[in-house]
């Protein structure tokens, strides 16, 4: 109960907003390092292309808005599937 109290509360609401944006984070970078075939900096026989900046956008949920980063690449295109296109 306490638990649950405390999460009702501006600063639950704030810190569930804070996990969300870091997993979906987590989950984009992820992805991205799986289609360039490289994580950030690293060098690979099997890299396909290279990362260029990021591009910034807001998704709205329950919890709040989550500002996200979507990795730009150099050649061809990516957008992460777990997000819609809009």
């Amino acid at each position: 109960m306490r638990l649950l109290e405390s999460l009702r509360r501006a600063e639950g609401v704030e810190a569930i907003r804070v996990v969300c944006e870091r997993i979906l984070q987590e989950l984009i970078e992820a992805e991205a390092t799986e289609m360039i075939g490289a994580a950030p900096r690293e060098h690979s026989e099997t890299r396909t292309t290279w990362r260029n900046g990021h591009r910034d956008r807001l998704l709205t949920t329950q919890a709040g808005d989550l500002d996200l980063k979507i990795p730009k690449v150099r050649t061809g295109s990516f957008f992460p599937s777990l997000l819609e296109r809009r």
